[in-house]
C-alpha cells in the first residue's frame, strides 16, 4: 500500500516537497554535528550528537521515497554555524527549531499517505524537549544585565540628544554633551548593577561580571547613538539618524531574547519602542522651552 502511494506521491508536485525535507534533514544532521565537535559541554555534546543522528535517519526515511541521494544546504550550514558562534548556541538551536515546527505542520499533511511519518514527527518533538533541557549558557544568566543597559541608554541618551539637538544646534557640542554624559551613565549603570547584585546574596557571586554586561551594553549603545552627530553635518538629520540607530537596537536584541526564551516579540518591541519614542519627543519639547528660556542662539 506504502509503495503504490509513495509512487503516485513522487509523481506530482509532492515530489520537490519531499525533496526539500530531504535537503532539509541532511543539512541540519550536519549544522548539529558541526555544532556537537566545538561544544565544549560534555551533556550538551551527547545531546547534540543524539539529534545529528536523528536527522539523518529522516533523510534516508524521505529517501525511500524520492529515490534519490540530495546534497546540503551550504548557505544554511555555515549560516547556522556562525550564528551559533557569535550569537550563541541557545539562539541558533532555537531559531532553527522554529523552522522544524513549522516542518511539522508540513508532516501533518502527509499523514494520511505516509503514516510511517509520524515517527518523525515524534523525533521532531523529542528535540524540542531536549533543547530546552540542554539550553544552559552562562551569557543568558546575563540578559537582564544587558536589557538594563540597552534600555537605560535607549530611553536616557535618545531623550538626552533629542533635547540638547533643538537647545544646542550645534553636532559637536551635541556630541561631545552625549558622550561625556552617556561614559557617565554607563560607569554609573555598571557600579548599581554590582552593589544591587552584592545586596542578594543569590546573585552576589556573579555581580561582577552582571555589572559588565550592564556597563558594556550601555557604552556600545552610547557609541552607537552619538555616531550620527560625528559623521553628518545637519544636527537635525543626525537626530532622525540616531532615533532609526535606536529602533535598529531595539528591534535586534527584542528578536534576539523572543527568540533565545520564547518571549513574545511584537508586544516588547512596541513596547520599548514607543518608550524610547516617547521620551524622546518630550525631551525634545524640554530643549525647545530651554532654548526660549535662557535665549540660546547657536
Amino acid at each position: 500500500m506504502v509503495k503504490v502511494l509513495s509512487k503516485k506521491l513522487v509523481s506530482t508536485q509532492s515530489k520537490k516537497f519531499l525533496l526539500k525535507a530531504q535537503r532539509r534533514e541532511i543539512t541540519e544532521h550536519l549544522i548539529y554535528s558541526k555544532l556537537a565537535i566545538s561544544c565544549k559541554d560534555k551533556k550538551n555534546k551527547l545531546v547534540l550528537n543524539h539529534i545529528s543522528d536523528d536527522e539523518l535517519k529522516h533523510y534516508y526515511f524521505w529517501k525511500k521515497y524520492t529515490g534519490k541521494d540530495i546534497g546540503h544546504s551550504i548557505i544554511l550550514l555555515w549560516g547556522y554555524y556562525f550564528l551559533a558562534r557569535f550569537l550563541g548556541l541557545t539562539f541558533a538551536l532555537k531559531l532553527m527549531e522554529k523552522g522544524e515546527g513549522r516542518a511539522q505542520k508540513n508532516y501533518a499533511l502527509w499523514l494520511k499517505y505516509l503514516p510511517e511519518s509520524t515517527e518523525v514527527m515524534k523525533d521532531e518533538r523529542k528535540h524540542e524537549e531536549k533543547l530546552i533541557n540542554l539550553l544552559g549558557e552562562k551569557k543568558l544568566q546575563y540578559i537582564g544585565s544587558i536589557v538594563l543597559g540597552l534600555n537605560d541608554a535607549l530611553v536616557e541618551l535618545t531623550g538626552a540628544l533629542a533635547g540638547l539637538t533643538l537647545a544646542l544646534r550645534d553636532n559637536k557640542i551635541v556630541a561631545i554633551s552625549g558622550l561625556i554624559t552617556g561614559v557617565a551613565a554607563a560607569f554609573s549603570m555598571a557600579a548599581s548593577a554590582y552593589l544591587s547584585r552584592k545586596a542578594e546574596k543569590s546573585l552576589a557571586k556573579n555581580s561582577l561580571m552582571a555589572s559588565i554586561y550592564t556597563g558594556a551594553a550601555y557604552m556600545i549603545t552610547v557609541i552607537l547613538l552619538v555616531l550620527p552627530y560625528l559623521i553628518f553635518s545637519n544636527v537635525f538629520l543626525s537626530l532622525v539618524c540616531t532615533i532609526v540607530i535606536g529602533i535598529t537596537i531595539i528591534f535586534g536584541f527584542t528578536f534576539y531574547t523572543s527568540v533565545a526564551q520564547d518571549l513574545p516579540f511584537q508586544r516588547r518591541f512596541w513596547e520599548m519602542a514607543l518608550i524610547s519614542l516617547g521620551v524622546s519627543a518630550f525631551s525634545f519639547g524640554v530643549g525647545y522651552l530651554a532654548r526660549i528660556l535662557f535665549s540660546v542662539t547657536a
